[in-house]
């Protein structure tokens, strides 16, 4: 038992591919949360502009 033991820990300590992907994957997630955010506050920021056109454009509208 002990023999198959020290041949799996060889094995897993030996291979640094899995860690690998891991970091790489943590990356991924990292770089993925700060395009949504930046998408949805670029978004947020977009609409209010619109809106504030719109409602300066529905104002001038009535005037005329």
């Amino acid at each position: 038992m002990f023999a198959f033991v020290k041949k799996f820990r060889s094995f897993v300590a030996g291979d640094r591919r899995g860690v690998t992907a891991l970091e790489y994957g943590l990356i991924a997630a990292v770089i993925g949360g700060v395009v949504i955010t930046a998408a949805t506050n670029f978004g947020t920021s977009l609409s209010s502009a619109y809106s504030t056109i719109g409602s300066a454009l529905t104002t001038k509208a009535a005037g005329i």
